[in-house]
């Protein structure tokens, strides 16, 4: 049986991507929703949800992905704490598929900085993440920088409210503290997507940088995690367990 795939935010432009890689994939569009639209319909209608819209719309729409026993791909940025613990409720009943970023190469990457940043001590080397997106981003700092601090924190053996991030510098800050991960968020024009995770010492630096030219990359990963989802238990997972990393 093909796979019937809804998408939550279908008039936006990465829902017309999303229809374009379900109809590429061999899926299914089972419909779609905008700004408003009949949400529970489309759990109904639909084997697996993807939904790229907004934070505000997490919880309830995970909440209809329980109720209605569908597997739900969940790509909004800027959850907060209780946002977050909502989603992972619902999967107790069932598979959701939280990511920071949906593009195979960024999750590379978030493996890597954990890696890397086992192996690089903070008394030495200072982590900061720079990232720059288009104009119209209404959160800071991005949700795949924050992905990027939590693989650091994870890297140091400790989650990123422990270690501690610093955002937004300006003024006399006074020097730089050591331990905590550094953010700097840039706007402007029509960037896809840059992340650069720097690793400073005394004696030499080292960054890790992703460039995404195209959204159908977030895209085609969705629907990727869509396919990948449907098979699998209740739980929460992200991009790394559908690429076989987790």
């Amino acid at each position: 049986m093909t796979l019937r795939i809804g998408i939550a935010g279908l008039s936006g432009r990465m829902g017309q991507l999303l229809a374009e890689e379900v109809a590429a994939a061999g899926a299914t569009l089972a419909g779609g929703i905008g700004r408003s639209g009949d949400a529970a319909a489309l759990f109904a209608a639909s084997d697996v949800v993807i939904d790229f819209t907004n934070a505000a719309a997490a919880e309830a729409h995970a909440a209809l992905a329980a109720q209605h026993r569908k597997a739900f791909i969940l790509g909004s940025s800027g959850l907060s704490a209780a946002q977050e613990a909502a989603v992972a409720r619902a999967a107790d009943s069932v598979p959701i598929v939280y990511a920071a970023n949906f593009a195979p190469g960024v999750n590379l990457l978030f493996a890597l900085a954990e890696r890397m940043a086992a192996a690089l001590p903070p008394e030495q080397y200072d982590a900061e993440i720079v990232e720059m997106h288009h104009r119209q981003k209404v959160d800071a700092p991005s949700g795949t920088a924050i992905g990027l601090g939590r693989a650091v924190a994870r890297g140091r053996g400790k989650t990123l409210e422990e270690v501690g991030l610093e955002s937004g510098r300006d003024g006399h800050t006074g020097p730089r503290g050591t331990g905590p991960i550094g953010f700097a968020a840039l706007r402007g024009g029509q960037v896809v997507g840059e992340h650069t995770l720097l690793f400073a010492a005394g004696s030499e630096h080292i960054a890790l940088t992703h460039r995404a030219f195209d959204r159908r990359v977030y895209a085609t990963g969705a629907v990727r995690a869509a396919h990948w989802a449907v098979r699998q238990p209740p739980g929460l997972y992200d991009m790394k367990h559908v690429l076989g990393m987790g």
